[in-house]
C-alpha cells in the first residue's frame, strides 16, 4: 500500500509540474513524502516499488 501511494503522490507532483495550476509547496512536499517512503523500503531491505 505504501508504494502505491508514494507512486500516485510522484505522478501527482509530475502533473503538477507540467501544468500551470499547482497547489503552491504542498505538491512539493507531497513529493518528498512520497521519497522518504522509498528511502524507508529500501532501507528495510524491501523492494521499492
Amino acid at each position: 500500500m505504501l508504494e502505491t501511494i508514494a507512486v500516485v503522490l510522484i505522478i501527482l507532483w509530475i502533473l503538477g509540474l507540467v501544468s500551470s495550476y499547482t497547489l503552491g509547496g504542498f505538491i512539493h512536499v507531497l513529493l518528498v513524502v512520497a521519497i522518504v517512503v522509498i528511502l524507508v523500503r529500501i532501507i528495510q531491505g524491501r523492494s521499492p516499488l
